[in-house]
């Protein structure tokens, strides 16, 4: 399930960069969830030439993150964010100046990946 969740993650991020080709059967196997024998029988090209493809897509797809890391930064970001909201929370209850201190380390840290 894991590889499924990379694989719809990296195409979010760099699918647009795909030939349209490359985009149709990897939207078809990774999203759509085809199987290899229906994407052939559709493209008209061998089940072999599919994963091929789609292999070959996966590549190129980690080659942009390896090189970008967008979706590092997205996730990284994403944890940053509910932590603040966390720790926001707290806050309405405890009125600490530990927590606002955080709060704004978690933020700066956030304003500078982006």
């Amino acid at each position: 399930m894991e590889k499924i969740v990379e694989q719809a993650l990296l195409y979010d991020f760099y699918g647009e960069l795909l030939n349209n080709h490359q985009k149709q059967i990897y939207e078809d196997f990774v999203l759509n969830d085809f199987s290899l024998s229906e994407i052939a029988q559709e493209q008209g090209i061998s089940r072999q030439g599919v994963h091929d493809l789609i292999k070959r897509c996966n590549h190129i797809l980690a080659g942009y993150e390896e090189k970008l890391h967008l979706i590092d930064k997205f996730l990284s970001a994403k944890e940053k964010i509910n932590r603040i909201n966390e720790l926001s929370k707290q806050f309405e209850k405890t009125s600490q100046n530990d927590i606002v201190e955080e709060i704004q380390k978690i933020s700066n840290q956030i304003l500078e990946e982006f």
